[in-house]
């Protein structure tokens, strides 16, 4: 289970986050480069933890007109990232042009549904008539059909979703944390176990981890919380 997990590097030093790297040895299976962290580490970034062995979720959410994300695309395939994410609402003709960037280069676009900071008050300030539910399944659909290989969402949306798109779309899920946990800014979260019962392929993990007293064993936490769902346990 443990190279299920994703651990972001949220972070704005890009050796803070190598430390970060370097303690969780062995622990996991990814790790996540976001838009606090590139800027300041960049694509020398990207290489260094990819030469300490792991692979790297490029998340920068490109949302812009198609030929500047499919720009961006090749960009970030070029430096060997496993995942790049787009925002699955910039339309059909955006994620068709950063699928088609992608393909061939062992990147795996992921369309972000709905942000997980996100509930339907949010939502509806923002001139959206569907809840997050139906605006998570709205957008996955969008996205699948567009050539995206994977989807960003909450799991408390990742059933009807694996249920929606099959087993060929890859699922990741961030807002997880260990019973008891504190939620930080996410308002649509669950367990471990439960993301994986839901259909979960990859759990993104940041400070429950990253800042614990001891991340190591925060990993091995969560990695076997993830075992328990995948065998029908309970324990949550």
């Amino acid at each position: 289970m443990k190279d299920r997990i994703i651990v972001a590097l949220d972070t704005d030093s890009p050796e803070a986050a190598m430390e970060i790297v370097r303690s969780l040895s062995g622990e996991v299976g990814l790790f996540k480069v976001g838009m606090e962290l590139f800027p300041r580490g960049g694509p020398d970034l990207v290489r260094r933890i990819r030469a300490e062995g792991y692979g790297v979720f490029l998340d920068l959410k490109f949302h812009d007109i198609p030929n500047t994300v499919a720009g961006a695309v090749r960009s970030a395939a070029a430096l060997g990232v496993r995942f790049a994410t787009v925002h699955a609402s910039g339309g059909r003709a955006m994620l068709a042009a950063a699928a088609a960037a992608a393909a061939g280069t062992g990147t795996t676009i992921l369309a972000v549904t709905v942000l997980t900071s996100l509930d339907d008050t949010d939502l509806s300030d923002v001139g959206f008539s569907l809840g997050a539910a139906d605006a998570v399944l709205r957008l996955a659909d969008l996205a699948a059909a567009s050539g995206a290989g994977g989807i960003v969402c909450s799991a408390k949306e990742v059933a009807s979703v694996r249920a929606r798109l099959g087993k060929e779309v890859v699922l990741v899920t961030p807002g997880v944390r260990l019973p008891g946990g504190d939620m930080g800014d996410q308002k649509r979260v669950v367990t471990p176990s439960d993301a994986v019962r839901r259909g979960a392929d990859f759990i993104v993990v940041g400070r429950p981890i990253t800042q614990a007293a001891d991340p190591a064993k925060a990993a091995r936490d969560f990695s076997e919380a993830m075992r328990l769902g995948s065998a029908g346990g309970g324990g949550e």
